[in-house]
């Protein structure tokens, strides 16, 4: 117990008990003590002390099997629920090809993890560097890392080169976010970069408490206590596992958190497993197959326990007869006979069809999807990239989209476009908004023309000459201007980089807005160069008067950081005159909350200025600033500093100081940033509606904002009725000057649910009319809030789910989620979420299938996506192209796959029935193996990759065929009923047209066939007519499918031809020995192999027939109008590729691009041959003739020529 009471009296000594929560972790830096538990503590700089406690090591494994777990853990893994255990050879080469793919996977995982284990570092061992593998790396020791390397495990940042203990690094793979951070030691340890000084660790009394291992990357509490000074450790102190340093030659620093214990690590998760509806589905359709399966081997097993019977002497079924065939135990009889009948008819589970969808969707996604040219964003060199190929089809059945937007609909590069400051608006342009909304009124718009002394600029797009050039002196409020320009120079978290010149520099931002607002600053010529850990380099022209330059140093004291919550950012700093000022820049929400009873008429004149900006489309910031006394900003201070070093709640306490200083503060004014839409975003979302596809849009910007990009983008229109809900009514404004939280819910609420209500019956009017405009809903994030409350949620949805669009404003990450999960579960409708930010990852994830804009935002909505794309346009292609094709193909392969498996089981059913219900077999054991792995297997996968119902361009320009695929009109039951009626009408025509054709002597030799005949002649029949039905599957039919056709109809000859004429003893291919050859003998097996598949396939012939001409599918309607037309999609311009091609690749590419002879088939997926050279020439394309090109010059000369004789 001595060892406990130590612990009591060192946690006294630090602070009180609640210095150290059961749930921190100590770093010990020289001193043994007894581990508590919840407490981990390390001894920097000493291994041997840390020995006994046995950390985490740094090693690292991302691969998910090892040489034990392999086959159990694979095994299982390849197993869905509704996998028969069946006739081994199908199965086994079932799993033998998922498990070397699942293998092939691991081992690059392996190679992966083992590169980046034995990478080198530099540690202090024997007060010396030395340079050991990462894996080698433990808890406590001190490391160097060099410029430009990546930082092996999370370290506590002691000393670096840079002056002032900063480092710089970079976070792209953590975030995708490539701007540079900052980084800073604790003043105390900044001389402990040499390995002499760094030695003295092992001796001082000092240790470090912080935090357990967690997957927060943007949060750390923890203390530094070093000669009994407790010193608080931040973020900003912390370098994170997979940064790498930058602008810095090495950093010195201790190990905290090791391999899997690292923040990288612990958020190393996999995307959420998500399996599309089609799958699902099908495992009922499974679930259907094995209930026929029961019922088939049900009947069989009575059957067989009624038939049985000694009366039938002939089958010498005496008392020594086996259990099976017993008369007097009928029962078991039919026990016995239903596990042999659940073998011979277990191949009507399609066990490949599994691996073969699998195989067709992982080329569909990485050949089709990645390859896709028209996907190809040639300005950042991003293809679209299919992260998982769970869900191609999935795209092909989408009713609902859910948008960010901006980044997303908009291009995330912002613009300094507008500002008001002291009640005055400046900037002259006019926004794409602003003109859209024009042209909607009939107003014309004059066009406006720049100044002589505009300065066009990435990010500074402003054009006012009352500002520029130092002339805002004349302007009649000077002063605050003064303010409102070092606001933005001053109160931010931009890194200058580069010389230290207006021209040359360049800025690192957390944001393109931080990005755009300090350019502005930069442009009005409060120019900020330089930057240390506490002071701010601005260098201000015009202050003093008109042409003085000067470089005025401000020392920064604190700085309050924006997060979503607070939804501002505020800088304490001192002139160099002493002045002490808190400038605040925020949402105009929380800045108006703050503003002191001296804003009077500014306010009023602002607010209106932000409601002009806002319905323009523009994002605002309000600015404000207070000047603080010394003995204020003291008191405060302490406040500050005791909230910084807290352990508990520290970003809560934070919070909760910030909020002393930030009140009272003095309103500047406001600035207005424009966002752009993307291109082709308006005419993307109407081609979506065509197709009947919904599109809401979920975004945090103001209800004016978000309608005015709504009007933009076609999402809502003037011949909509729009009902809005908001929070912002002079009701709700009334209770909430009341200040009681309690009756401001209850009326907020109570109001919604009025809304709601009312909104609901107007709809219900509108839709009962014939011609009734179509609907909006508009609502902010506050009236959601309380819209997503169970009691009023399901209001909410069909309210929502009779609007054609749907925008919400002012909405949290959170909400987002919740409102996609409302339609996803609520409605039970197909639903796919699309953002570009780190705020977009729970509504990615929350929908069916999630898409990431690969943008200026990081690359974490990738990171979290199924799909990612560079631009919003791009949609299009991805659900209506491969979406739609996707859909179509896979379930025209699923229902094939049951087809072909009921058609063939029920012909062995058929045969049962002749065999008194004995489990006899009709085909031999390896026709019934190889029937699905080999004779039927190919030309299904080459019509689930190639088959296309229209072309590329004529699917985007009917967009409203993908209502087939919404309506799921192409896996219904009643579709799979009719594959099953021509299945049992085909498997009666086999088995009964054989058998009865057979019944007299066919053979040379005067015998009749026997089973084994009959069976092979059966079976050559099915083996042909299925692979001929597929051919009448196709929508287009190209070389691939009659090679795949063809070859698998000779496979089965070639395999019979050597099957039957080879015997070994004891075996049971005796059975079939020599039988091909006798069939083949005789004039009866070509005719039965011309009459069967014939009278099989006529019923199908008559109702495909039918139902093109009388029942047509839309796409059918699109296939008669351009049945002999070829498609004229337009040639697209060469895309800009940069130079990352080879010479060959470029040819390649541009020979893609050109015309191309094209199938007489309608709808064709794939070209004949084109003739490249020849086309290249007749386009302007250089590509060098090769040897072929020859030979297919002569062929068409040959082919016109010929053309001409007739």
């Amino acid at each position: 117990m001595s060892g406990w009471e130590r612990i009591r009296s060192s946690r006294s000594r630090l602070g009180g008990s609640d210095s150290r929560s059961p749930s921190s972790r100590t770093v010990r830096l020289g001193r043994v003590q007894p581990q508590a538990p919840g407490h981990r503590t390390i001894y920097c700089n000493d291994r041997e002390a840390n020995l006994p406690v046995r950390f985490k090591g740094n090693s690292i494994s991302t691969t998910k099997y090892n040489v034990f777990t392999f086959l159990p853990k694979g095994l299982f893994e390849q197993f869905s629920p509704v996998h028969p255990i069946t006739n081994v050879v199908p199965l086994s080469l079932v799993l033998f090809v998922s498990l070397v793919k699942e293998a092939f996977e691991d081992w690059k995982r392996l190679q992966n993890d083992k590169s980046i284990n034995n990478a080198l570092v530099d540690v202090l061992l024997d007060q010396k560097w030395e340079r050991i593998p990462w894996k080698k790396l433990q808890v406590g020791d001190i490391v160097k890392v060099r410029q430009d390397g990546f930082f092996p495990a999370d370290i506590l940042f002691l000393a670096g080169t840079n002056p002032d203990g900063v480092c710089y690094i970079e976070t792209a793979n953590l975030d995708g976010e490539t701007n540079l951070k900052i980084r800073k030691a604790l003043e105390k340890t900044w001389d402990y970069s040499a390995p002499e000084k760094a030695s003295e660790f092992k001796a001082l009394e000092s240790e470090v408490q912080c935090e357990q291992p967690n997957n927060s990357l943007y949060t750390f509490t923890g203390n530094l206590i070093i000669q009994k000074q407790t010193l608080p450790l931040s973020p900003n102190q912390i370098l994170l596992r997979g940064c790498s340093l930058r602008n810095t030659e090495y950093i010195v620093g201790a190990v905290i958190f090791t391999g899997h214990e690292t923040k990288v690590m612990m958020n190393a998760m996999n995307v959420p497993s998500k399996r599309s509806t089609l799958e699902r589905k099908l495992d009922k359709l499974i679930l259907a197959l094995f209930g026929g399966l029961f019922l088939m081997c049900l009947i069989g097993a009575i059957a067989s326990g009624i038939f049985i019977n000694r009366k039938y002497y002939y089958l010498g079924l005496g008392a020594s007869v086996e259990n099976q065939f017993n008369p007097s135990n009928r029962f078991l009889v039919a026990l016995l006979t239903m596990f042999t009948l659940i073998t011979l008819y277990s191949t009507i589970i399609p066990i490949s069809l599994y691996v073969s969808i699998e195989m067709i969707k992982f080329i569909q996604s990485t050949q089709f999807i990645n390859k896709d040219l028209h996907m190809y964003h040639a300005e950042t060199n991003t293809p679209a990239l299919a992260r998982t190929s769970n869900l191609n089809e999935e795209l092909g059945q989408v009713e609902y989209i859910f948008s960010d937007k901006t980044g997303t609909l908009t291009r995330n590069l912002m613009e300094f476009f507008k500002c008001s400051i002291g009640g005055e608006v400046y900037g002259t342009g006019i926004t794409e908004i602003e003109k859209g909304g024009a042209e909607r009124s009939g107003i014309k718009l004059e066009e406006v023309h720049k100044s002589s002394s505009a300065i066009v600029e990435k990010g500074f797009n402003f054009d006012d000459a009352r500002l520029m050039r130092g002339a805002w002196r004349n302007e009649p409020d000077p002063d605050t201007c003064k303010e409102f320009f070092r606001c933005l120079a001053i109160c931010h978290t931009v890194l200058p980089e580069g010389d230290e010149s207006p021209e040359k520099v360049t800025y690192q931002a957390a944001s393109p807005d931080e990005e755009a607002l300090v350019t502005a600053a930069k442009n009005f010529g409060f120019f900020f160069y330089r930057r240390t850990p506490t002071t701010i380099y601005v260098r201000e022209s015009h202050v003093e008067k008109m042409g003085k330059v000067q470089d005025v140093t401000y020392e920064i004291l604190n700085v309050l950081e924006f997060n979503s919550t607070r939804k501002r950012q505020s800088v304490v700093c001192r002139y160099p005159d002493g002045r002490l000022v808190l400038y605040c820049k925020g949402a105009d929400s929380v800045i108006y909350e703050r503003l002191g009873d001296v804003n009077g008429d500014l306010k009023k004149k602002t607010r209106e200025h932000l409601e002009q900006f806002g319905s323009a489309g523009l994002r605002t910031l309000c600015l404000a600033y207070r000047d603080l006394s010394t003995d204020l900003y003291e008191h405060w201070n302490e406040k500050f500093i005791q909230a910084k070093s807290s352990l508990r709640d520290r970003e809560k306490k934070l919070d909760e100081v910030a909020e002393i200083i930030e009140k009272d503060l003095v309103l500047i004014g406001c600035t207005a940033i424009e966002d752009k839409l993307q291109e082709g975003v308006p005419s993307c979302i109407e081609t979506l509606s065509r197709a009947g596809i919904k599109i809401w849009v979920l975004t945090g910007d103001k209800m004016e904002t978000a309608i005015n990009i709504a009007y933009a983008c076609n999402l809502i229109n003037n011949d909509m009725k729009q009902f809005i809900i908001n929070s912002d009514t002079d009701a709700i404004r009334e209770v909430e000057e009341r200040g009681d939280q309690v009756e401001i819910a209850r009326f907020i609420r109570d109001s919604v649910c009025a809304d709601l209500k009312k909104y609901q019956e107007e709809a219900q009017q509108y839709l009962h009319t014939i011609s009734g405009p179509k609907l909006a809903l508009v609502i902010d994030g506050k009236c959601l809030m309380y819209a997503l409350d169970p009691n009023l949620r399901g209001m909410l949805l069909n309210l929502s789910l009779n609007c054609t669009s749907v925008v919400c404003c002012r909405v949290s990450p959170l909400q987002k989620a919740q409102v996609t999960s409302l339609v996803k579960k609520g409605a039970r409708k197909i639903t796919l979420s699309i953002g570009d930010g780190a705020n977009d990852v729970s509504m990615i994830q929350a929908a069916h299938v999630g898409v990431g804009i690969s943008g200026l935002e990081g690359m974490q909505a990738v990171m979290a996506s199924d799909f990612a794309i560079a631009q919003f346009r791009f949609l299009t292609d991805l659900l209506l192209v491969h979406g739609r094709w996707s859909y179509l193909r896979i379930c025209k392969v699923v229902t094939y796959f049951f087809y072909k498996n009921l058609t063939f089981t029920l012909t062995q059913f058929w045969f049962t029935f002749q065999t008194g219900f004995s489990g006899q077999r009709f085909y031999d054991d390896w026709f019934q193996s190889l029937y699905n792995v080999i004779f039927t297997a190919l030309p299904v996968i080459i019509v689930g990759l190639f088959d296309q119902d229209v072309s590329e361009s004529l699917s985007k320009k009917y967009p409203e065929l993908y209502k087939e695929g919404i309506r799921d009109s192409f896996f219904k039951w009643r579709v799979v009923g009719i594959w099953a009626f021509f299945s049992f009408y085909q498997s009666l025509v086999f088995y009964h047209f054989i058998t009865a054709s057979s019944s007299s002597p066919q053979n040379s030799s005067g015998k009749m066939f026997g089973l084994w005949d009959v069976s092979t002649m059966a079976f050559t029949c099915v083996v042909v007519t299925v692979n001929l039905r597929l051919l009448m599957l196709c929508n287009s039919i190209t070389r691939w499918h009659y090679i795949s056709v063809a070859g698998s109809i000779v496979a089965w000859f070639i395999f019979i031809f050597i099957y039957s004429g080879v015997m070994t003893p004891n075996d049971r291919q005796e059975n079939v020995f020599f039988v091909i050859y006798v069939l083949m003998s005789t004039f009866y097996f070509y005719l039965a192999l011309l009459l069967v598949p014939v009278a099989a396939l006529l019923g199908d012939f008559i109702y495909l027939g039918v139902q093109r001409w009388f029942f047509p599918y839309d796409y059918q309607i699109i296939q008669e109008m351009y049945r002999h037309e070829p498609d004229q999609s337009s040639r697209s311009e060469l895309l800009d590729i940069r130079n990352d091609l080879t010479p060959d690749e470029a040819r390649s590419y541009a020979i893609s691009q050109l015309p191309r002879e094209k199938s007489k088939h309608t709808g064709f997926a794939f070209d004949s041959p084109g003739y490249e050279s020849f086309f290249a020439s007749q386009q302007g394309v250089y590509a060098p003739q090769k040897a072929w090109d020859v030979a297919r010059r002569a062929s068409m000369r040959s082919g016109t020529r010929t053309g001409k004789k007739k």
